[in-house]
């Protein structure tokens, strides 16, 4: 049977499985005592092994197995769960999410789990409350876990004879950095560090595979040397991207413990003694498991791989071009029948439009889903209580904004958990309830999405935003004088701008809220701030609906035309010579009781035919920018149009005052101007 068949659908499926584990593990936190989600765990976490039992990846079967008999315990009310818990099977979900990352990249879902497994089965044996204080290598006595090195007799031989004439012999773990990039160079320097220092006899993985980067961050080396413990522990961290090295001295019984094959047989051979009890119902359960998930999907939805998406979006692409272009065409010709079926293919390629549209329209959920456990362990490592509320979910964008919101929504709730929440005893301080809250809210509105980040933090701090904008030569202390406070706010978003007075892992290297504003903008959206002092702050992403088909007003500039997205106007209007108005050199006119600046689009894209100064009356367009207004001269209206956006290319990837050009029914290339870039 050719497994390969399937597997799209396995990973698919786990990465739901998985993503139902994360979810209820975290409900679960919060309801400790409810054991029917408990349930709900297990039976993913079951039909997650048998998938993976099934499909032949038997090191994700065997942790999820693990998993299982401690969730069993639980559910059966024989183990309350406590943090320890919590945090071993969060950690087992980090595992079996990078197997499945690994089988997506073609990879056979290897991974080093000797640590998780022996910390799950502490919890199932019971003695990990007594042990928890130490590395879960060492839980049994004081030594790596049975069986972990898998020695031969001869290196069991070199070994005893070492330890009877007095040599120490050291079980060695080395955890890399997260963050090392050249993980082989790393190993290489170790070894060296090591080889100067004694005779290696074992590692785990083999050198072969340190030298080809096979291993995750850690490795584990059996080591022959005369140094002291802590020296050589001392030695290893020195080296460069080093997290930590954990040298633990063998004796003749820990050698033994560690070399006896029999010992990782015994979990194994339990499991596979277990095994021919599963093996019948293995197959079937996981069919079963699979039929039953499979089977409301089959009678409502099919999944389809998004390149046929993207293809059927291009190709409808091109068929609205040639619909404005025989919608033209009628216009010009004007006989009867040919009208009547352009306005039926009209009719239709518009409903089919809506279809298209809708077929790659994904809830945010997809990328919200990630941030409740991201929330979790930042605010356990700052040590800050905080409650994450998640709102309009299912509130849908499309597949290629979904595939970039991300990152900047990890900088903003990664900004307002470091930066913007205060700590336990802040919060107290300020009369504040211990634990904060972070909500995160998505919602439509007219042709765009809404997407908020708001907490009930310390708020933005204006006086100290202003000094280090000053100081950081942003503006001078005059021009800072006639800020307003929303002016003041929006000085964060500034390059290199950071107003932490220390760097950490979490925020303040003064890379991120800049980052999260060109991103937003290159996706056609804008972002703001408001806060208030000691109230909290809250950061509103506005997003169009679609980047590939927009409405857009078309209109003429001279022998010109241009396009404006119709999502950013808010009004249209005529404009007369005499009621514009002078202000300090700058022309303004009168706008729903408010005065906006007059910006001629003649003069910002130096029209060679138009020049709307000879005019008496001029059109206008009234454009919007989070709360600023703008009203731009134009020569003439053309219409409201169905665009398709193309992108104008690297050549022309420096022209900020347009995001992309369209195909106009009559042949002409139409630049889209980009409203944002009439505000400068």
């Amino acid at each position: 049977m050719d497994m390969n068949a399937y597997l799209s659908m396995f990973i698919d499926e786990s990465n739901d499985h998985l993503q139902a584990l994360n979810d209820n593990l975290l409900q679960l936190e919060s309801s400790p005592g409810d054991l029917s989600i408990v349930q709900v765990i297990f039976r993913s976490a079951h039909t997650l092994k048998g998938m993976s039992a099934t499909m032949g990846f038997e090191d994700l079967a065997s942790l999820t197995h693990e998993m299982e008999n401690v969730l069993d315990l639980v559910r059966n009310g024989k183990l309350d769960m406590d943090a320890f818990i919590f945090d071993v099977l969060f950690k087992s979900l980090d595992a079996l999410e990078a197997m499945v990352r690994d089988i997506t990249g073609g990879g056979e879902g290897k991974a080093d789990v000797s640590e998780i497994v022996a910390a799950l089965k502490s919890i199932v044996k019971g003695d990990y409350k007594s042990a928890a204080a130490q590395p879960p290598v060492n839980t049994a006595a004081g030594g790596p876990a049975a069986g972990a090195a898998n020695l031969d007799e001869f290196q069991v031989s070199v070994l005893s004879q070492s330890i009877e004439s007095g040599l120490p012999v050291y079980y060695i773990k080395v955890a890399l950095d997260k963050d090392c990039a050249l993980k082989a160079a790393r190993a290489y320097m170790v070894f060296n560090v090591l080889e100067e220092n004694g005779e290696v006899i074992k590692s785990d993985p083999s050198v072969q595979d340190l030298e080809q980067e096979k291993f995750d961050r850690s490795f584990t080396v059996i080591l022959i040397s005369p140094l002291e413990q802590s020296a050589l522990q001392a030695k290893i961290e020195a080296v460069s991207e080093v997290e930590s090295a954990e040298a633990i001295q063998l004796d003749a019984e820990s050698l033994a413990q560690l070399a006896k094959p029999e010992t990782p047989a015994v979990p194994q051979s339990a499991a596979i003694g277990t095994e021919p009890q599963e093996e019948a119902s293995r197959q079937p359960a996981a069919a079963k498991a699979q039929t039953a998930a499979a089977a409301p999907a089959a009678s409502r939805t099919i999944r389809v791989d998004i390149e046929r998406l993207d293809t059927l979006m291009n190709l409808f692409s091109e068929l609205l071009i040639d619909r404005v272009r025989l919608e033209q065409l009628a216009s010009e010709i004007r006989k009867p029948e040919l009208t009547e079926t352009v306005e039926h293919m009209s009719r239709i390629s518009g409903d089919l439009q809506n279809i298209v549209l809708k077929l790659r329209m994904v809830p945010v959920e997809s990328v919200f889903n990630r941030f409740p456990r991201m929330v979790r362990d930042i605010a356990k490592s700052l040590d800050k209580k905080v409650d994450l509320v998640i709102t309009g979910a299912d509130t849908e964008l499309d597949r290629t904004v979904i595939d970039e919101i991300g990152d900047p929504l990890v900088h903003l709730l990664r900004n307002s958990l470091d930066h913007g929440l205060e700590t336990t005893e802040g919060r107290i301080a300020a009369r504040k309830p211990e634990t904060g809250t972070i909500y995160l809210r998505a919602y439509h509105s007219g042709n765009s999405v809404f997407i908020e980040v708001e907490e009930d933090g310390r708020g933005i701090n204006g006086d100290k935003v202003k000094a280090k904008a000053i100081e950081n030569g942003i503006l001078t202390a005059e021009e800072a004088a006639k800020l307003t406070p929303p002016e003041i706010n929006n000085l964060i978003f500034a390059p290199g701008f950071s107003t932490a007075d220390k760097i950490s892992d979490i925020s303040g290297r003064g890379v991120g809220l800049d980052v999260v504003r060109s991103k937003i903008a290159s996706l056609g959206g804008t972002v703001y701030v408001e806060s208030a002092l000691g109230v909290g702050s809250k950061f509103s992403i506005q997003l169009p609906l679609t980047l590939s088909i927009i409405s857009a007003m078309l209109i003429k500039l001279g022998s010109e035309k241009y396009a404006f997205p119709l999502s950013s106007i808010v009004e249209t209007g005529l404009i007369r010579k005499e009621h514009i108005l002078n202000v300090h050199g700058s022309r303004m006119i009168q706008y729903r009781n408010a005065v906006i600046p007059l910006v001629s689009l003649s003069k910002a894209l130096d029209s060679p035919d138009f020049d709307e100064s000879a005019e008496e009356e001029t059109e206008i367009i009234v454009v919007r920018k989070g709360d600023k207004w703008a009203a731009i001269l134009v020569d003439e209206f053309i219409g409201q149009s169905d665009i398709v956006l193309k992108p104008l290319g690297s050549y022309l990837s420096d022209t900020e005052a347009f995001s992309g050009a369209t195909i106009l029914g009559d042949g002409q290339v139409a630049l889209i101007v980009d409203p944002n870039a009439m505000f400068q």
